[in-house]
C-alpha cells in the first residue's frame, strides 16, 4: 500500500508532465549521482527503489574504484526515495527529483549510506532534548569557457559591485526562480570578492532538510547557469588567483517543536545560551578531525588559508570573519529567531549529509561533556603569536586533506557516529583521491574540481 507521500509524488508528477525523475545521493567522493525512473513506474520505485552496486560507495571523484573490502563487482543496494522530498526541476524539461537513502536488499538502512548517518545523528541529538536547524550559505563562481576550452570568470568586479549584480542579473534571476519554484526561500544575494564570485544564501530548515536543499542548491546552480551558457562551480578554489568558495554552516538548536531557539539566552555572552556553547565547545574540539567531512576535498585547503576571511585556527568570536565559527549579529525584529552559529570551516566540495552529521556528533559531544570554548578571540587569530595561541588552545588547522583524515581516523567520537563500513570507505575513498592528485601538476587538480563541484 503506497504511503500518502508516496501518492502525492506520483499525483504530482502526473500533473507536471514528468517523464523522468531522479533518484539523487551524494557519494564518499561528494559527487551528487542518480538513477532515474520513468513516471510509470514511479509507484513501485518509491515502494522498492533502483537497484545500485555497492561498489559506488568506494568510487572517488575520479571515477576511480577504490579498495573498500566489500565494495566491489558483488552485492547490490536499494536507492530508496523519500517521497517527502519530491520536486519538478524547473531547469530540466519534464524531470523531478527525490533525494534517496541507501538501503540492503531486506529494507534495512545500508550502513554505508551518508543520510542514514545524518539521521542518526538528529536522532542522538532528539534523545537529549534538541533539535538542529541549519543552512548552507553557498558560493559559487560564474565562468565563461573560451575556445581553447579554459575557463575564466565571467566578470572582473569587485565585492558587493553592482557591476557584478548587472553583468549576473539574467543567470541571477533564473537561479532565483528555480529555488523558489523549488520551495526554497532565497535569503539575500551579492557578488562575493572573487571575480564572477556570488553568495546565495537560503532559509534554515531542519538538519534533513537542510543537507536535502543543498543537493538541490548545487543542481539548481550548475543547471541553470549551463541554460546560459555558462559555467557555475562551487568548488572551494575554482581559481588559485581569486577567492574561495565556502559554504558555511549557520546552525541553531531548537526544542523539539521547532518553537523556541535553545541557543538563544538574552543573559548569556553575545546572547548564546550555555547548551549553544557547550555544543559550540564540542565543534571547535573535534575540528581538526571534523574538516575531513566539511572540507573534504585537495583543493579544501587552497582556501582555508590565514588572513582570507575562511578561517584557519580553532578560534571563535562574534562576528569574528576569521573565527571557524562566527557568533553572528542578531536581527533587531527576533533576537530570539536569529541568534545562530556559523561555522566557516566548509565548502560545497563536502557530502551534505557527512558535514551536517558530522557537526551534530561533534556538538553533542561537547553537550554531553559539557565543554567551554574559552574565550573569545576578537581580533584575526594569525595575528597571535604561537605563544598567545598556544596559551589559548588556538589550533592551527590541517593544511592538507591527508592531515585532516589522519586527524578523523584518530578521532575515537566521530568514527563510532560514522560507524565502521562508512568510516571505512570515506576514509579510503578520500586517500585514493590524495594520492590521485598528488602525483598531479596544479592545473589537473583544478580541472577536476571545478567540474566535479
Amino acid at each position: 500500500m503506497p504511503t500518502p507521500a508516496a501518492r502525492r509524488a506520483v499525483a504530482q508528477a502526473r500533473r507536471a508532465g514528468v517523464r523522468l525523475v531522479r533518484f539523487l545521493y551524494t557519494d564518499n567522493g561528494g559527487v551528487t549521482r542518480g538513477k532515474a525512473t520513468h513516471v510509470e513506474s514511479l509507484a513501485s520505485r518509491i515502494a522498492d527503489g533502483i537497484g545500485l552496486t555497492v561498489a559506488m560507495q568506494a568510487m572517488n571523484m575520479l571515477d576511480q574504484l577504490t579498495p573498500v573490502e566489500g565494495m566491489g563487482p558483488v552485492g547490490e543496494i536499494r536507492l530508496v526515495p523519500d517521497p517527502g522530498t519530491f520536486t519538478v526541476l524547473p531547469y530540466a524539461p519534464h524531470a523531478a527529483a527525490m533525494t534517496v537513502d541507501m538501503r540492503t536488499l531486506d529494507g534495512a538502512a545500508w550502513e554505508a549510506c551518508p543520510r542514514s548517518f545524518l539521521k542518526r545523528q538528529i536522532a542522538a541529538c532528539a534523545a537529549a532534548g534538541f533539535m538542529v536547524r541549519a543552512a548552507f550559505e553557498g558560493e559559487f563562481t560564474l565562468a565563461v569557457k573560451g575556445a581553447d576550452g579554459a575557463f575564466a570568470p565571467l566578470d572582473q568586479s569587485v565585492c558587493f559591485s553592482t557591476v557584478g549584480m548587472t553583468t549576473a542579473a539574467a543567470v541571477m534571476d533564473d537561479i532565483v526562480a528555480a529555488l523558489e519554484a523549488q520551495g526554497i526561500q532565497v535569503e539575500q544575494y551579492y557578488p562575493e570578492l572573487g571575480h564572477g564570485q556570488q553568495e546565495l544564501s537560503i532559509r534554515h530548515a531542519p538538519a534533513l532538510a537542510a543537507a536535502d536543499r543543498q543537493v538541490f542548491y548545487r543542481e539548481t546552480v550548475r543547471a541553470v547557469a549551463y541554460r546560459h551558457g555558462l559555467y557555475a562551480s562551487l568548488a572551494p578554489k575554482p581559481f588559485v588567483d581569486q577567492a574561495g568558495n565556502g559554504s558555511h554552516v549557520h546552525f541553531s538548536l531548537w526544542d523539539a517543536g521547532g518553537r523556541r531557539n535553545l541557543t538563544h539566552d538574552p543573559r548569556g555572552r553575545y546572547g548564546i545560551s550555555a547548551l549553544g556553547y557547550h555544543f559550540i565547545a564540542g565543534v571547535l574540539d573535534h575540528l581538526p578531525a571534523l574538516l575531513a567531512l566539511t572540507c573534504p576535498s585537495v583543493n579544501s585547503y587552497r582556501r582555508l588559508q590565514p588572513h582570507f576571511w575562511s578561517s584557519a585556527y580553532t578560534a571563535w568570536g562574534p562576528d569574528n570573519r576569521e573565527g571557524a565559527i562566527r557568533i553572528p549579529s542578531t536581527f533587531a525584529s527576533d533576537r530570539a529567531g536569529s541568534t545562530n552559529a556559523e561555522l566557516k570551516a566548509c565548502d560545497a566540495s563536502a557530502n551534505p549529509y557527512l558535514a551536517l552529521g558530522g557537526l551534530l556528533a561533534a556538538g553533542l559531544d561537547g553537550v554531553k561533556r559539557k565543554l567551554e570554548p574559552g574565550e573569545p578571540t576578537m581580533i584575526d587569530p594569525a595575528n597571535y603569536s604561537d605563544a598567545e595561541r598556544a596559551a589559548r588552545r588556538i589550533v592551527r588547522f590541517p593544511t592538507t586533506l591527508a592531515e585532516a583524515l589522519d586527524h578523523l581516523a584518530a578521532d575515537r567520537v566521530l568514527m563510532a557516529a560514522l560507524g565502521p563500513l562508512l568510516a571505512r570507505s570515506f576514509l579510503t575513498v578520500k586517500r585514493g583521491e590524495w594520492q590521485a592528485f598528488s602525483k598531479e601538476d596544479t592545473a589537473f587538480e583544478i580541472k577536476h574540481h571545478f567540474w566535479k563541484f
